[in-house]
Protein backbone atom coordinates (compact mmCIF):
# COMPACT_ATOMS: atom_id res chain seq x y z
CA UNK A 1 0.00 0.00 0.00
CA UNK A 2 2.81 2.49 -0.96
CA UNK A 3 1.80 2.89 -4.10
CA UNK A 4 0.12 6.72 -3.10
CA UNK A 5 3.14 7.87 -0.44
CA UNK A 6 5.33 7.08 -3.87
CA UNK A 7 2.89 8.55 -6.73
CA UNK A 8 2.37 11.92 -4.19
CA UNK A 9 5.87 11.90 -3.85
CA UNK A 10 6.52 12.09 -8.12
CA UNK A 11 3.64 14.58 -8.11
CA UNK A 12 5.52 16.63 -5.97
CA UNK A 13 8.48 16.80 -8.08
CA UNK A 14 6.69 17.17 -11.14
CA UNK A 15 5.03 20.11 -9.47
CA UNK A 16 8.65 21.77 -8.44
CA UNK A 17 10.00 21.16 -11.86
CA UNK A 18 6.84 23.28 -13.69
CA UNK A 19 8.00 25.86 -11.17
CA UNK A 20 11.19 25.73 -12.30
CA UNK A 21 10.12 25.94 -16.05
CA UNK A 22 7.75 29.46 -14.95
CA UNK A 23 11.05 30.31 -13.35
CA UNK A 24 13.28 29.93 -16.27
CA UNK A 25 10.38 31.66 -18.49
CA UNK A 26 10.03 34.70 -16.16
CA UNK A 27 14.41 35.34 -16.17
CA UNK A 28 14.28 34.81 -20.06
CA UNK A 29 11.25 37.52 -20.32
CA UNK A 30 12.40 39.96 -17.36
CA UNK A 31 15.98 39.77 -16.06
CA UNK A 32 18.15 37.31 -19.16
CA UNK A 33 21.04 39.20 -21.09
CA UNK A 34 19.65 39.30 -24.71
CA UNK A 35 22.56 37.00 -25.64
CA UNK A 36 21.43 34.00 -23.47
CA UNK A 37 18.41 32.74 -25.86
CA UNK A 38 20.07 30.22 -27.40
CA UNK A 39 21.55 28.83 -24.33
CA UNK A 40 18.17 29.35 -22.52
CA UNK A 41 16.38 27.08 -24.93
CA UNK A 42 18.48 24.38 -24.55
CA UNK A 43 17.97 24.34 -20.87
CA UNK A 44 13.92 24.85 -21.24
CA UNK A 45 13.86 21.88 -23.57
CA UNK A 46 16.00 19.76 -21.28
CA UNK A 47 13.83 20.52 -18.34
CA UNK A 48 10.55 19.21 -20.62
CA UNK A 49 12.33 16.47 -21.98
CA UNK A 50 13.44 15.80 -17.60
CA UNK A 51 9.73 16.29 -17.11
CA UNK A 52 8.02 14.68 -19.69
CA UNK A 53 10.04 11.73 -18.44
CA UNK A 54 9.05 11.24 -14.62
CA UNK A 55 5.46 12.09 -15.73
CA UNK A 56 5.44 8.97 -18.29
CA UNK A 57 7.55 6.82 -16.31
CA UNK A 58 5.94 2.99 -16.65
CA UNK A 59 5.63 2.83 -12.45
CA UNK A 60 3.14 5.71 -12.50
CA UNK A 61 1.25 3.62 -14.42
CA UNK A 62 1.52 0.51 -11.49
CA UNK A 63 0.52 2.60 -8.76
CA UNK A 64 -2.39 3.95 -10.60
CA UNK A 65 -3.54 0.56 -11.02
CA UNK A 66 -3.00 -0.70 -7.63
CA UNK A 67 -4.62 2.37 -6.47
CA UNK A 68 -7.78 1.44 -8.87
CA UNK A 69 -9.58 0.09 -5.80
CA UNK A 70 -7.96 1.77 -3.30
CA UNK A 71 -10.27 3.29 -0.17
CA UNK A 72 -9.04 7.21 -0.52
CA UNK A 73 -10.35 10.12 0.96
CA UNK A 74 -11.59 13.16 -1.33
CA UNK A 75 -8.16 14.70 -1.89
CA UNK A 76 -6.53 11.59 -2.67
CA UNK A 77 -9.44 10.54 -4.97
CA UNK A 78 -9.39 13.92 -6.95
CA UNK A 79 -4.81 13.45 -6.29
CA UNK A 80 -5.67 9.78 -8.44
CA UNK A 81 -8.28 11.01 -10.74
CA UNK A 82 -6.60 13.79 -11.72
CA UNK A 83 -3.03 11.63 -12.04
CA UNK A 84 -4.91 9.12 -14.24
CA UNK A 85 -6.02 11.55 -17.03
CA UNK A 86 -2.31 13.78 -17.02
CA UNK A 87 -0.35 10.29 -17.55
CA UNK A 88 -2.81 8.74 -20.16
CA UNK A 89 -2.42 12.17 -21.70
CA UNK A 90 1.18 12.62 -21.68
CA UNK A 91 2.17 8.73 -23.05
CA UNK A 92 0.86 9.77 -26.04
CA UNK A 93 3.31 12.41 -26.82
CA UNK A 94 6.87 11.53 -27.80
CA UNK A 95 9.23 12.66 -24.88
CA UNK A 96 11.43 14.30 -28.44
CA UNK A 97 8.37 15.88 -29.53
CA UNK A 98 7.53 17.13 -26.34
CA UNK A 99 11.21 18.47 -25.94
CA UNK A 100 11.06 20.24 -29.29
CA UNK A 101 8.22 21.97 -28.69
CA UNK A 102 9.32 23.39 -25.64
CA UNK A 103 12.43 24.73 -27.12
CA UNK A 104 11.25 26.01 -30.17
CA UNK A 105 8.84 27.84 -28.20
CA UNK A 106 11.51 29.55 -25.88
CA UNK A 107 13.05 30.34 -29.35
CA UNK A 108 10.27 31.80 -31.01
CA UNK A 109 9.62 34.45 -27.51
CA UNK A 110 13.38 35.55 -28.74
CA UNK A 111 12.98 35.76 -32.22
CA UNK A 112 9.17 37.81 -31.70
CA UNK A 113 10.60 40.27 -28.78
CA UNK A 114 13.08 41.02 -31.63
CA UNK A 115 10.63 40.64 -34.91
CA UNK A 116 7.70 42.82 -32.90
CA UNK A 117 10.33 45.49 -32.01
CA UNK A 118 11.33 45.83 -35.75
CA UNK A 119 7.85 45.27 -37.06
CA UNK A 120 9.37 42.31 -39.41
CA UNK A 121 6.98 39.64 -39.70
CA UNK A 122 8.82 37.54 -42.43
CA UNK A 123 11.73 37.53 -40.16
CA UNK A 124 9.22 35.79 -37.35
CA UNK A 125 7.69 33.58 -39.50
CA UNK A 126 9.90 30.60 -39.61
CA UNK A 127 9.93 30.09 -35.64
CA UNK A 128 5.83 30.97 -36.05
CA UNK A 129 5.84 27.68 -39.23
CA UNK A 130 7.61 25.64 -36.94
CA UNK A 131 5.80 26.15 -34.04
CA UNK A 132 2.92 25.46 -35.81
CA UNK A 133 3.68 22.26 -37.14
CA UNK A 134 5.35 20.96 -33.83
CA UNK A 135 1.66 22.05 -32.28
CA UNK A 136 0.11 19.85 -35.56
CA UNK A 137 2.40 16.67 -34.34
CA UNK A 138 1.45 16.92 -30.92
CA UNK A 139 -2.16 17.43 -31.13
CA UNK A 140 -2.41 14.42 -33.86
CA UNK A 141 -0.92 12.26 -30.87
CA UNK A 142 -3.20 14.00 -28.16
CA UNK A 143 -6.34 13.95 -29.94
CA UNK A 144 -9.42 11.69 -28.57
CA UNK A 145 -11.91 9.73 -30.84
CA UNK A 146 -14.03 12.59 -32.09
CA UNK A 147 -11.94 15.18 -31.31
CA UNK A 148 -10.26 17.79 -33.89
CA UNK A 149 -6.53 18.34 -34.03
CA UNK A 150 -7.42 22.12 -32.47
CA UNK A 151 -9.47 20.59 -29.84
CA UNK A 152 -6.93 18.38 -28.44
CA UNK A 153 -4.82 21.71 -27.90
CA UNK A 154 -7.60 23.32 -26.21
CA UNK A 155 -7.88 20.44 -23.43
CA UNK A 156 -3.98 22.03 -22.58
CA UNK A 157 -5.70 25.15 -21.26
CA UNK A 158 -9.57 23.97 -20.26
CA UNK A 159 -9.73 20.12 -20.74
CA UNK A 160 -12.96 18.96 -23.00
CA UNK A 161 -13.79 22.19 -24.18
CA UNK A 162 -15.12 21.75 -28.00
CA UNK A 163 -14.83 24.02 -30.36
CA UNK A 164 -18.84 23.90 -30.90
CA UNK A 165 -19.27 25.30 -27.72
CA UNK A 166 -17.01 27.84 -28.46
CA UNK A 167 -18.71 28.92 -31.97
CA UNK A 168 -21.59 28.61 -29.89
CA UNK A 169 -20.44 31.52 -27.49
CA UNK A 170 -18.17 33.12 -29.86
CA UNK A 171 -21.27 33.77 -32.05
CA UNK A 172 -23.90 35.22 -29.43
CA UNK A 173 -20.72 37.67 -29.15
CA UNK A 174 -20.10 38.68 -32.33
CA UNK A 175 -24.41 39.09 -32.18
CA UNK A 176 -24.59 41.03 -29.37
CA UNK A 177 -21.71 43.39 -29.39
CA UNK A 178 -21.48 45.31 -32.56
CA UNK A 179 -24.90 47.19 -31.98
CA UNK A 180 -23.05 48.21 -28.54
CA UNK A 181 -20.38 49.58 -30.42
CA UNK A 182 -22.40 51.34 -32.97
CA UNK A 183 -24.37 52.84 -30.12
CA UNK A 184 -21.35 54.35 -28.27
CA UNK A 185 -19.54 54.74 -31.74
CA UNK A 186 -21.05 57.68 -32.76
CA UNK A 187 -19.72 59.96 -30.05
CA UNK A 188 -16.52 62.04 -30.70
CA UNK A 189 -13.50 60.10 -28.75
CA UNK A 190 -11.84 61.75 -25.49
CA UNK A 191 -8.05 63.23 -26.01
CA UNK A 192 -6.09 60.11 -25.12
CA UNK A 193 -4.34 60.15 -21.54
CA UNK A 194 -0.86 60.98 -21.54
CA UNK A 195 0.35 60.30 -18.24
CA UNK A 196 4.27 60.20 -17.05
CA UNK A 197 5.60 56.74 -16.31
CA UNK A 198 6.93 57.72 -13.14
CA UNK A 199 3.47 58.70 -12.00
CA UNK A 200 2.25 55.19 -13.47
CA UNK A 201 4.94 53.08 -11.52
CA UNK A 202 3.75 55.28 -8.24
CA UNK A 203 0.44 54.47 -9.42
CA UNK A 204 0.67 50.86 -9.74
CA UNK A 205 2.95 50.10 -6.83
CA UNK A 206 0.22 52.06 -4.30
CA UNK A 207 -2.80 50.33 -6.04
CA UNK A 208 -1.24 47.05 -5.87
CA UNK A 209 0.05 47.39 -2.15
CA UNK A 210 -3.78 48.61 -0.77
CA UNK A 211 -4.37 45.09 -2.20
CA UNK A 212 -1.88 42.98 0.03
CA UNK A 213 1.22 42.98 -2.91
CA UNK A 214 4.37 43.53 -0.73
CA UNK A 215 7.84 42.58 -1.40
CA UNK A 216 8.64 39.70 0.67
CA UNK A 217 6.48 37.31 -1.54
CA UNK A 218 5.85 39.06 -4.50
CA UNK A 219 7.66 40.67 -7.39
CA UNK A 220 6.44 43.83 -9.99
CA UNK A 221 9.13 43.57 -13.06
CA UNK A 222 8.09 45.22 -16.64
CA UNK A 223 8.30 42.88 -19.77
CA UNK A 224 7.22 43.02 -23.58
CA UNK A 225 3.98 41.56 -22.97
CA UNK A 226 2.69 41.51 -18.86
CA UNK A 227 2.00 38.17 -17.74
CA UNK A 228 2.37 36.20 -14.14
CA UNK A 229 4.08 33.21 -12.70
CA UNK A 230 4.44 31.32 -9.57
CA UNK A 231 6.73 29.34 -7.67
CA UNK A 232 5.05 28.41 -4.83
CA UNK A 233 2.53 30.16 -2.84
CA UNK A 234 4.84 32.93 -1.29
CA UNK A 235 6.75 33.43 -4.53
CA UNK A 236 4.62 35.33 -7.06
CA UNK A 237 5.64 37.54 -9.98
CA UNK A 238 3.80 39.74 -12.53
CA UNK A 239 4.65 42.16 -14.96
CA UNK A 240 3.22 45.13 -16.80
CA UNK A 241 4.59 47.48 -19.41
CA UNK A 242 4.18 51.35 -19.52
CA UNK A 243 3.31 53.67 -22.47
CA UNK A 244 3.41 57.50 -22.21
CA UNK A 245 -0.09 57.18 -23.81
CA UNK A 246 -2.70 55.23 -22.11
CA UNK A 247 -2.63 53.85 -18.63
CA UNK A 248 -2.50 49.90 -19.86
CA UNK A 249 -0.19 49.78 -17.26
CA UNK A 250 -2.80 50.24 -14.27
CA UNK A 251 -5.46 47.88 -15.86
CA UNK A 252 -2.91 45.18 -16.81
CA UNK A 253 -1.18 45.19 -13.37
CA UNK A 254 -4.62 44.83 -11.90
CA UNK A 255 -5.07 41.81 -14.40
CA UNK A 256 -2.44 40.18 -13.19
CA UNK A 257 -2.89 40.44 -9.55
CA UNK A 258 -5.92 38.77 -10.55
CA UNK A 259 -3.78 35.71 -11.86
CA UNK A 260 -1.81 35.54 -8.89
CA UNK A 261 -4.00 36.32 -6.27
CA UNK A 262 -5.76 32.65 -7.81
CA UNK A 263 -2.52 30.71 -7.15
CA UNK A 264 -2.02 31.94 -3.93
CA UNK A 265 -5.28 31.27 -2.05
CA UNK A 266 -5.31 27.43 -3.04
CA UNK A 267 -5.90 25.26 -0.23
CA UNK A 268 -2.49 24.28 1.61
CA UNK A 269 -3.53 20.95 1.76
CA UNK A 270 -3.13 20.54 -1.96
CA UNK A 271 0.40 22.28 -1.93
CA UNK A 272 2.80 20.53 -4.53
CA UNK A 273 0.33 17.77 -5.92
CA UNK A 274 -1.01 17.93 -9.31
CA UNK A 275 -4.73 19.85 -7.68
CA UNK A 276 -2.66 22.83 -6.15
CA UNK A 277 -3.28 25.18 -9.15
CA UNK A 278 -5.92 26.86 -11.33
CA UNK A 279 -8.19 24.75 -12.96
CA UNK A 280 -8.18 25.89 -16.16
CA UNK A 281 -7.21 29.19 -18.08
CA UNK A 282 -10.37 29.80 -18.53
CA UNK A 283 -11.02 30.01 -14.97
CA UNK A 284 -7.92 31.50 -14.43
CA UNK A 285 -8.89 34.46 -17.06
CA UNK A 286 -12.17 34.79 -15.56
CA UNK A 287 -9.83 36.23 -12.35
CA UNK A 288 -7.36 38.34 -14.06
CA UNK A 289 -11.08 39.66 -16.08
CA UNK A 290 -12.81 39.79 -12.71
CA UNK A 291 -10.01 42.67 -11.16
CA UNK A 292 -9.44 44.18 -14.51
CA UNK A 293 -13.12 44.40 -15.99
CA UNK A 294 -15.00 44.82 -12.65
CA UNK A 295 -12.75 46.43 -10.44
CA UNK A 296 -9.74 48.42 -12.07
CA UNK A 297 -12.82 49.65 -14.81
CA UNK A 298 -15.40 50.41 -11.98
CA UNK A 299 -16.60 54.15 -11.19
CA UNK A 300 -15.83 53.82 -7.41
CA UNK A 301 -12.02 52.31 -8.12
CA UNK A 302 -11.12 55.23 -10.53
CA UNK A 303 -10.90 57.71 -7.02
CA UNK A 304 -7.91 55.03 -5.84
CA UNK A 305 -6.47 54.91 -9.09
CA UNK A 306 -7.45 58.94 -9.32
CA UNK A 307 -5.71 59.15 -5.65
CA UNK A 308 -2.86 57.04 -6.45
CA UNK A 309 -1.83 59.01 -9.90
CA UNK A 310 -1.96 61.89 -8.10
CA UNK A 311 -0.03 60.72 -5.41
CA UNK A 312 2.70 60.10 -8.00
CA UNK A 313 1.73 63.86 -9.48
CA UNK A 314 -0.38 63.67 -12.20
CA UNK A 315 -3.58 64.87 -11.50
CA UNK A 316 -6.82 64.13 -12.75
CA UNK A 317 -11.01 63.59 -11.94
CA UNK A 318 -11.88 59.95 -11.24
CA UNK A 319 -14.87 60.45 -13.27
CA UNK A 320 -12.73 61.28 -16.49
CA UNK A 321 -10.07 58.30 -15.45
CA UNK A 322 -13.53 55.85 -15.20
CA UNK A 323 -14.00 57.33 -19.05
CA UNK A 324 -10.77 56.68 -19.89
CA UNK A 325 -10.79 52.77 -19.09
CA UNK A 326 -13.87 52.46 -20.24
CA UNK A 327 -14.56 54.13 -23.24
CA UNK A 328 -15.39 52.27 -26.52
CA UNK A 329 -13.34 53.47 -29.05
CA UNK A 330 -12.13 49.98 -31.26
CA UNK A 331 -8.28 49.90 -31.94
CA UNK A 332 -5.82 47.29 -33.28
CA UNK A 333 -4.54 46.34 -29.97
CA UNK A 334 -6.02 43.67 -27.79
CA UNK A 335 -4.78 44.42 -24.35
CA UNK A 336 -5.24 47.92 -24.31
CA UNK A 337 -9.00 47.33 -26.43
CA UNK A 338 -12.40 48.95 -24.48
CA UNK A 339 -14.18 45.93 -22.71
CA UNK A 340 -16.70 46.12 -25.28
CA UNK A 341 -14.51 45.37 -28.16
CA UNK A 342 -12.46 43.37 -26.43
CA UNK A 343 -13.94 40.28 -26.88
CA UNK A 344 -13.98 40.80 -30.47
CA UNK A 345 -10.28 40.25 -30.34
CA UNK A 346 -10.10 37.10 -29.16
CA UNK A 347 -12.99 35.58 -31.82
CA UNK A 348 -10.29 37.06 -34.43
CA UNK A 349 -7.46 35.13 -32.89
CA UNK A 350 -9.68 32.05 -32.58
CA UNK A 351 -10.52 31.76 -35.90
CA UNK A 352 -7.00 32.66 -37.30
CA UNK A 353 -5.25 29.87 -34.89
CA UNK A 354 -7.76 27.22 -35.58
CA UNK A 355 -7.42 27.77 -38.89
CA UNK A 356 -3.65 27.93 -38.79
CA UNK A 357 -3.56 24.39 -36.62
CA UNK A 358 -6.58 22.62 -38.79
CA UNK A 359 -3.96 23.48 -42.24
CA UNK A 360 -7.13 25.71 -44.04
CA UNK A 361 -4.78 29.23 -43.50
CA UNK A 362 -0.77 29.04 -43.88
CA UNK A 363 1.69 31.68 -41.77
CA UNK A 364 2.78 33.50 -44.31
CA UNK A 365 -0.78 34.74 -45.77
CA UNK A 366 -1.50 35.66 -41.88
CA UNK A 367 -0.98 39.15 -41.56
CA UNK A 368 -3.42 39.80 -44.67
CA UNK A 369 -5.84 37.16 -42.91
CA UNK A 370 -6.07 39.52 -39.50
CA UNK A 371 -5.88 42.66 -41.24
CA UNK A 372 -9.36 41.21 -43.09
CA UNK A 373 -10.69 40.19 -39.89
CA UNK A 374 -10.10 43.08 -38.17
CA UNK A 375 -12.17 45.21 -40.67
CA UNK A 376 -14.80 42.90 -40.63
CA UNK A 377 -15.13 42.21 -36.95
CA UNK A 378 -13.66 45.75 -35.81
CA UNK A 379 -14.00 47.91 -38.40
CA UNK A 380 -9.96 48.63 -37.80
CA UNK A 381 -7.35 49.16 -39.91
CA UNK A 382 -4.08 47.50 -38.89
CA UNK A 383 -1.42 49.68 -40.01
CA UNK A 384 1.75 47.40 -39.86
CA UNK A 385 2.48 43.67 -38.36
CA UNK A 386 3.71 44.97 -34.88
CA UNK A 387 -0.09 46.41 -34.51
CA UNK A 388 -1.45 43.07 -35.77
CA UNK A 389 -0.18 39.17 -35.92
CA UNK A 390 2.85 40.29 -33.93
CA UNK A 391 1.32 42.31 -31.00
CA UNK A 392 0.79 38.70 -28.81
CA UNK A 393 3.31 36.45 -27.27
CA UNK A 394 1.12 33.02 -27.04
CA UNK A 395 1.69 31.58 -30.67
CA UNK A 396 5.97 32.71 -30.42
CA UNK A 397 5.71 30.59 -27.32
CA UNK A 398 3.38 27.68 -29.28
CA UNK A 399 0.31 27.82 -27.14
CA UNK A 400 -2.01 27.32 -29.29
CA UNK A 401 -5.46 27.28 -27.57
CA UNK A 402 -5.37 29.08 -25.04
CA UNK A 403 -6.55 32.45 -26.54
CA UNK A 404 -10.56 31.41 -26.32
CA UNK A 405 -9.77 31.44 -22.31
CA UNK A 406 -9.79 35.62 -22.76
CA UNK A 407 -13.32 35.71 -24.16
CA UNK A 408 -15.02 33.09 -21.70
CA UNK A 409 -13.03 34.40 -19.01
CA UNK A 410 -15.04 37.86 -19.14
CA UNK A 411 -18.13 35.93 -19.11
CA UNK A 412 -17.27 34.29 -16.40
CA UNK A 413 -16.20 36.99 -13.97
CA UNK A 414 -19.26 38.93 -14.92
CA UNK A 415 -21.17 36.04 -13.89
CA UNK A 416 -18.76 35.42 -10.90
CA UNK A 417 -19.45 39.27 -9.84
CA UNK A 418 -23.23 39.17 -10.34
CA UNK A 419 -23.16 36.68 -7.69
CA UNK A 420 -20.53 38.17 -5.44
CA UNK A 421 -22.77 41.30 -5.24
CA UNK A 422 -25.86 39.04 -4.75
CA UNK A 423 -24.20 37.08 -1.61
CA UNK A 424 -21.89 40.23 -0.25
CA UNK A 425 -24.15 43.41 -1.07
CA UNK A 426 -23.19 45.93 -3.55
CA UNK A 427 -19.56 46.87 -3.64
CA UNK A 428 -19.52 50.06 -4.86
CA UNK A 429 -18.41 51.67 -1.43
CA UNK A 430 -15.61 48.45 -1.29
CA UNK A 431 -14.47 49.70 -4.44
CA UNK A 432 -13.70 53.22 -3.77
CA UNK A 433 -12.30 52.89 -0.59
CA UNK A 434 -10.03 50.44 -2.57
CA UNK A 435 -10.68 47.86 0.80
CA UNK A 436 -11.33 44.53 -1.24
CA UNK A 437 -10.80 42.10 1.26
CA UNK A 438 -14.07 40.91 1.26
CA UNK A 439 -14.19 40.09 -2.21
CA UNK A 440 -10.55 38.32 -2.14
CA UNK A 441 -11.93 35.87 0.72
CA UNK A 442 -15.34 35.43 -1.18
CA UNK A 443 -13.09 34.63 -4.70
CA UNK A 444 -10.56 32.34 -2.16
CA UNK A 445 -14.29 30.73 -0.96
CA UNK A 446 -15.99 30.08 -4.00
CA UNK A 447 -12.95 29.10 -6.94
CA UNK A 448 -9.22 29.98 -5.76
CA UNK A 449 -9.56 26.82 -2.51
CA UNK A 450 -10.27 24.41 -5.31
CA UNK A 451 -7.36 24.31 -7.70
CA UNK A 452 -7.83 21.81 -9.85
CA UNK A 453 -10.41 19.46 -8.08
CA UNK A 454 -13.05 20.26 -10.17
CA UNK A 455 -13.36 21.69 -14.40
CA UNK A 456 -14.65 24.48 -15.93
CA UNK A 457 -18.31 23.50 -16.07
CA UNK A 458 -18.49 22.09 -12.38
CA UNK A 459 -16.79 24.83 -10.24
CA UNK A 460 -19.07 27.26 -12.28
CA UNK A 461 -21.80 25.50 -11.49
CA UNK A 462 -20.68 25.38 -7.92
CA UNK A 463 -19.93 29.08 -7.32
CA UNK A 464 -22.87 30.33 -9.49
CA UNK A 465 -25.13 27.97 -10.27
CA UNK A 466 -25.56 27.83 -14.30
CA UNK A 467 -23.11 27.34 -16.85
CA UNK A 468 -21.00 29.69 -19.09
CA UNK A 469 -23.66 32.59 -20.22
CA UNK A 470 -23.41 35.87 -22.20
CA UNK A 471 -26.26 37.65 -20.59
CA UNK A 472 -24.64 38.50 -17.79
CA UNK A 473 -21.52 40.26 -19.44
CA UNK A 474 -23.74 41.78 -21.91
CA UNK A 475 -26.06 43.32 -19.03
CA UNK A 476 -22.58 44.45 -17.33
CA UNK A 477 -21.72 46.54 -20.43
CA UNK A 478 -24.99 47.82 -20.85
CA UNK A 479 -24.81 49.37 -17.52
CA UNK A 480 -21.67 50.67 -17.85
CA UNK A 481 -22.48 52.41 -21.35
CA UNK A 482 -25.39 53.57 -19.38
CA UNK A 483 -23.42 55.30 -16.45
CA UNK A 484 -20.86 56.93 -19.04
CA UNK A 485 -22.38 57.87 -22.24
CA UNK A 486 -26.02 58.47 -20.58
CA UNK A 487 -27.50 55.98 -22.63
CA UNK A 488 -31.07 53.81 -21.95
CA UNK A 489 -30.02 50.26 -22.50
CA UNK A 490 -32.02 47.35 -21.56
Amino acid sequence: MDALPRLRERLAELADLGSLAMLAEWDQLVMMPVEGGPDRAHQIGALQRLTHERATADEIGQWLADLQEADLDEIEGDIVRIARRDHERARRVPGQLAAERARAGAEGQEIWQRARADDDFDAFAPALARNVELARSAAEHLAEPGQSRYEALLSDYDYGLRVAELRAVFGALAEGLPPLIELAGGRAPSEPLRVPIASQQAAVAGMLRRLGVGRESWRVDVSTHPFTVWMGRRDTRITTRYEEIGIESLLSSLHEYGHGLYERQVDEALARTNLAAGTSMSIHESQSKLWENHVARSAGFAEVMAAELAAGGFQIAPAELHRATVEVQPSPIRVSADPVSYPLHIVLRFELEHALIEGELEVVDLPQAWSEGMRRLLGVEVGSDRLGCLQDVHWSGGNFGYFPSYALGCLIAAQLWETAEAELGPLADDLAAGELTGLQRWLGEKVHRHGAKFRTAELLERAVGAPIEVAPFLQHLKRTLSEVYGLTLS
